[in-house]
């Protein structure tokens, strides 16, 4: 079959629903023919082929940082999105068009959908529907809510990430509505060389190593993140963040107010290999997020061996459990989220056990499982399709 992707953002564009949506699409591409229509910004190729995929990318506006999106390119890609869109379907057939994120993208994928009458899956990644730290969230506003009501009640299926993600669209959204469940996948975690070493990144072998991976934005508030850290005071923790965004200069700023800017490590963007040696250095992933629709980076840092403290809202509490993966705090309770990093920090057996433990559970989230649940849903609606247009010409 032909699947079209829509998404408004994909590699290096972005964050985790981009990167999975990657790894979705090449994993399928083994298999079939694959093409997305997500965003262009200055410096990529705008029809190019990436692991297999076809990747169409529609020009956007005033969009300066890959982590992060604002109204102007949102609203450009609904435009773009769709002029493209119609500018390829004309020419190329496809099967069943999967469109990520209700907004922006729900209404390019619909629009289309309707258009050249393919059948749409439209997947929920979370902060599409629900974000705490934006007043911009789509929940908050009439306007918004009745597009997405639209949008949900015209897809053929409906995907979410995780229970979080589904109460949401149904608490929020319609109640009328259908939804399955597909866990993201991450990649097998590449094989790290053991001439990796600690001093090639700027950290000691005596050193213990908090982690987290994210955007530089509000929702993952690593300024809180930064002054759990900070309380600490035993004077022998490196925190690394690995990950850019518009928050980068406040939050060095703040590490120099607190007097540990040698204590924290800012890496930037970096490649999927530093990225996963640097997890497999570590010794503890930690993350202050205030809501996350999956939590694909605590999967990652699982499969890499690491204990998880994080806080207890969001689609992570589908995979993660206390005093066994790590440590589910309540949300924003930052004296019990130091303690149980203390606790990590002076007890090297229990980081081992909750190490051991989350890379077997981590396997159960790779890639492979996921594309599978995608692939048996897009056959059994282009079936259903096929079936209908059937009946109606009989």
């Amino acid at each position: 079959m032909h699947i079209l992707f829509c998404n408004y953002e994909y590699p290096p564009i972005g964050g985790g629903g981009g990167q999975f949506n990657a790894l979705l699409a090449e994993k399928l591409s083994l298999k079939h023919q694959v093409t997305v229509l997500t965003s262009d910004v200055p410096g990529l190729e705008q029809d190019s082929t990436m692991n297999g995929v076809r990747v169409i990318r529609v020009p956007i506006y005033f969009r300066g940082d890959r982590s992060a999106a604002n109204l102007f390119s949102l609203m450009a890609y609904v435009i773009n999105g769709y002029r493209f869109g119609v500018k390829f379907l004309r020419d190329n057939p496809v099967d069943i068009i999967n469109t990520h994120f209700a907004l922006p993208t729900g209404p390019v994928g619909d629009w289309l959908s309707r258009k050249f009458d393919i059948p749409n899956v439209l997947s929920l990644h979370g902060g599409d529907l629900y974000d705490p730290s934006k007043y911009m969230s789509p929940h908050r506003h009439g306007i918004f809510r009745a597009i997405i009501r639209r949008i949900l009640k015209r897809a053929d299926s409906l995907i979410a990430q995780s229970e979080n993600t589904k109460e949401n669209a149904l608490k929020y959204y319609r109640k009328d509505i259908n939804i399955n469940i597909i866990p993201l996948g991450i990649k097998n975690p590449p094989t790290i060389s053991s001439t990796s070493k600690r001093s090639d990144y700027g950290l000691a072998d005596d050193d213990i190593v908090w982690i987290t991976v994210s955007r530089l934005v509000s929702r993952k508030a690593i300024d809180r993140l930064i002054h759990v850290f900070s309380n600490q005071n035993t004077g022998q923790s490196k925190l690394v963040i690995i990950g850019s965004g518009p928050q980068e200069a406040r939050l060095r700023s703040i590490c120099n107010e607190l007097g540990i800017a040698d204590q924290v490590i800012f890496s930037g963007f970096i490649s999927e290999e530093d990225k996963f040696i640097l997890l497999s250095l570590a010794d503890i992933y930690v993350s202050t997020s205030q809501h996350e629709g999956f939590g694909i980076s605590y999967l990652e840092a699982m499969a890499c061996g690491l204990p998880v403290v994080c806080y207890d809202y969001g689609g992570q509490t589908d995979f993660l459990q206390s005093d066994k993966t790590g440590y589910i705090v309540e949300l924003n309770n930052e004296q019990v989220m130091r303690d149980c990093c203390l606790k990590l920090e002076q007890t090297p057996k229990l980081r081992q056990q909750f190490g051991d433990f989350n890379s077997k559970i981590a396997k159960n989230y790779f890639i492979d499982a996921c594309a599978a649940s995608y692939e048996n849903t897009f056959e059994q609606i282009i079936g259903n399709n096929k079936l209908e247009h059937n009946s109606f010409e009989t």
